[in-house]
């Protein structure tokens, strides 16, 4: 059973946000990383790109195959996790320790679309 946490919101293509003010730090979940095995490479936007809810902003790569990104919410990315580009592995150790990007949004409404931890454990089986 993938570890799922409480107060964070989740879409349905594995991303988890926690909600720091009109900063969304964005992940994948334990469920997410656990299905791709060993993550070897992390693709990341640039600082100062914009996302949109429901658009690519990046990738995962594993042994077993490539995963899109998708942004939970529209914004601009006020920060990357550089650490992940030398140490791929951290998704696999710590999913929520291991933020890939910051986005400060600019429809904080788009969250409403987001599951609960609740909600989210149903699909994330």
């Amino acid at each position: 059973m993938s570890k799922i946490i409480e107060g964070l919101r989740y879409s349905e293509s594995h991303e988890w946000v926690k909600v720091e003010g009109d900063l969304a730090v964005i992940g994948v979940s334990d469920f997410a990383q656990a299905e791709m095995g060993d993550i070897t490479y992390v693709d990341l936007p640039s600082e100062g790109d914009e996302v949109e809810a429901g658009e690519e902003f990046g990738a995962l790569e594993s042994v077993k195959a490539s995963s899109e990104l998708y942004s939970p919410v529209s914004g601009t990315v006020e920060a990357v996790n550089d650490e992940l580009e030398g140490a791929p592995e951290k998704v696999n150790e710590d999913a929520y320790a291991a933020w890939i990007i910051k986005v400060r949004m600019s429809d904080p409404s788009e969250l409403d679309a987001l599951m609960d931890a609740a909600a989210y454990a149903e699909i994330a089986k």
